[in-house]
Formats: structure tokens, C-alpha cells, sequence
């Protein structure tokens, strides 16, 4: 593994958000680690955070430690349950290779969401903007489970999202309960 400038993460983002092949994941997922998708994800996590400051400080930090914890929770969950499927890599290479996708959408998605919330008309289409997130979540998601997790069995794959995503929620529901006090 090697250390990667953020200038370096953004063009590999880049690559994979065009390409969208599991070849493309496996090309990068040793560029980096929990280190560098750290960094990149609070980024990321930073720049949303300052599109939602209207909820204030206290919605900013919540929204920037949210988004990280919920990151790293659903990361070591799909490492965790990868690993229980069958699959042989490692929590640099799932953290790092999903960094390269979920940055950039979310700091997409929330642009996209931003702009629509200034317009009238574009209230009614922030809930199709957020179905369009989740699809193209799932989708980058399916392909970086695959590559980082060296798993080729759909079935194995799903199971692990599934249940990632299911453990992710219940976290991310009780860190909410939690900093709303």
C-alpha cells in the first residue's frame, strides 16, 4: 500500500465513477487505506456539512461525525461479514475503495440536493435525486464488494450488503438518538 494524495484519490474516483467495473476497483484498492479514506471521507463529510450549516454548528458536527461513523461502521461491517462469506481482503481494502465512490456522491448528491432545495419545483424532485443516490450507492457498493472482498458470488455478495447495511442502520439509529441530546 501506498500513500495517495487527495489529488490522486480524486482522479482515481474519477475512473471508477466512469468505468463502473469491478477491474477498475481491483487497479486501486492498494493505493491506499483506512488512513487515507479517513481523510478523504471527513473531506467529503466537511463540504456536506457546510451545505446543511442551516441546522447550525451542532447540525454541522452532527452531520460530519455521522457520516463518519456511519462510513466506517458500514465498512467494517462489509469487511467483517465479507470475511464470513469467504472473502480475503483486507479493512484497508474495503475502507479505501469504498472512499472512492461514496466521497464524491455524497458531496454530489448533496450539490444536486442543495440547488433543488432553493427551488420551488426543485423540492418535489429531491426525493428522486435521493432514490437516484441510493441506486448508485448500491450499485458501486455491489462492485467494491466484489473487488475488495474478492468475492464472485452474487448470492455472497448481497448477504453481506444486506446485512452491513442492516447493522449500519441500527448504529446510525443510535448514534442519532444518542447526539440528539
Amino acid at each position: 500500500m501506498t500513500q495517495t494524495s487527495i489529488g490522486d484519490m480524486v482522479n482515481q474516483s474519477r475512473e471508477i465513477l466512469a468505468k463502473r467495473d469491478t477491474a477498475t476497483f481491483e487497479t486501486y484498492e492498494n493505493k491506499g487505506g483506512i488512513r487515507e479514506a479517513l481523510i478523504y471521507m471527513a473531506i467529503a463529510a466537511a463540504i456536506t456539512g457546510v451545505f446543511g450549516l442551516g441546522d447550525g454548528l451542532a447540525g454541522f458536527l452532527r452531520g460530519v461525525i455521522g457520516a463518519l461513523v456511519g462510513f466506517f461502521v458500514f465498512t467494517y461491517l462489509v469487511y467483517f461479514i465479507g470475511k464470513q462469506q469467504g472473502g480475503t481482503g483486507t479493512f484497508d481494502q474495503v475502507a479505501y475503495s469504498f472512499a472512492l465512490f461514496y466521497a464524491p456522491l455524497t458531496v454530489l448528491f448533496a450539490a444536486i440536493s442543495l440547488v433543488l432545495l432553493i427551488t420551488i419545483v426543485g423540492i418535489l424532485l429531491i426525493p428522486f435525486v435521493g432514490i437516484v443516490a441510493i441506486v448508485a450507492n448500491i450499485y458501486f457498493a455491489y462492485l467494491a464488494v466484489q473487488s475488495s472482498m474478492n468475492l464472485t458470488d452474487t448470492g455472497k455478495v448481497w448477504i453481506t450488503l444486506i446485512l452491513a447495511g442492516l447493522g449500519s442502520f441500527v448504529v446510525s439509529w443510535l448514534l442519532g438518538a444518542f447526539l440528539s441530546f
